[in-house]
């Protein structure tokens, strides 16, 4: 078998596997970064839940 053609199949094996890392490792960051963001939106909306304070959505006092 000639020796450029086995070296050309082990560069594509090698590509092929450094491509498939790659999408692993790019995916696990999108996942990372989709966490971080539904983290930050529930933070911000407990936040902005606590910064309503006392009074509203409080009961109503109506004179007879």
């Amino acid at each position: 078998m000639d020796m450029s053609l086995v070296a050309s199949i082990l560069s594509a094996q090698a590509g092929a596997v450094q491509q498939q890392v790659a999408t692993a490792t790019l995916k696990s960051n999108l996942d990372s970064q989709k966490s971080a963001v539904e983290t930050l939106g529930a933070a911000q909306q407990t936040l902005s839940l606590t910064n309503v304070g006392p009074g509203v959505g409080g009961s109503l006092n109506i004179a007879a």
